[in-house]
């Protein structure tokens, strides 16, 4: 591989095309990498139109090769920030999945099912002692840790811990015994 020295920098500025291949095959693969992992979104793109900028102002690099990657670094920063401005301002595309349609009305066997499984989870919640009934619910539905339900109910990680085994025991001996069918 090529090597930037300052001596290619200035056959560079003078137009001179090898030197100007050597500059691209040195840098394009550094400012490639330093693109995609600041999650430039084409970043291939990108590397283009920092190339491009760079050429008029390469008669105005001063430093030799350290001033040239100087620069061309800086553009590249500066294509990076005017991506990321550009994605913000323009709304991700997103293809429509009929399934995840919030605007669509339940029919009534929907609704009568969703109320009948509600009706049947209360049913075995009530069979509980109250603290019993706050564990599994804020565990179960609430998808909490058992940290995070010591620190609600104001319990031990080891106490809600037995609460929720207990619950447990309770709710499938309800089944087993029919008390309450599912």
């Amino acid at each position: 591989m090529p090597e930037l020295t300052d001596s290619v920098v200035a056959s560079a500025q003078r137009g001179e095309r090898e030197a100007l291949r050597i500059v691209y095959e040195v840098l394009a693969p550094s400012v490639h990498g330093y693109l995609r992992a600041k999650g430039v979104a084409d970043a291939e793109a990108v590397t283009s139109d920092v190339f491009v900028a760079l050429l008029p102002q390469l008669d105005r690099v001063t430093g030799g090769a350290s001033g040239l990657r100087k620069l061309t670094f800086a553009i590249a920063h500066a294509r990076m920030v005017d991506d990321y401005r550009n994605r913000a301002r323009t709304p991700a595309s997103v293809s429509y999945q009929a399934d995840e349609d919030t605007r669509t009305v339940t029919s009534a066997e929907e609704d009568a099912g969703a109320n009948l499984a509600t009706a049947r989870v209360r049913a075995v919640l009530d069979l509980l002692p109250e603290d019993q009934c706050e564990v599994l619910t804020l565990r179960v539905i609430a998808d909490l840790t058992v940290e995070q339900v010591a620190a609600i109910m104001g319990r031990s990680p080891g106490a809600v811990k037995q609460l929720q085994r207990r619950g447990m025991v309770t709710v499938r001996k309800a089944l087993a015994e029919r008390q309450v069918t599912l």
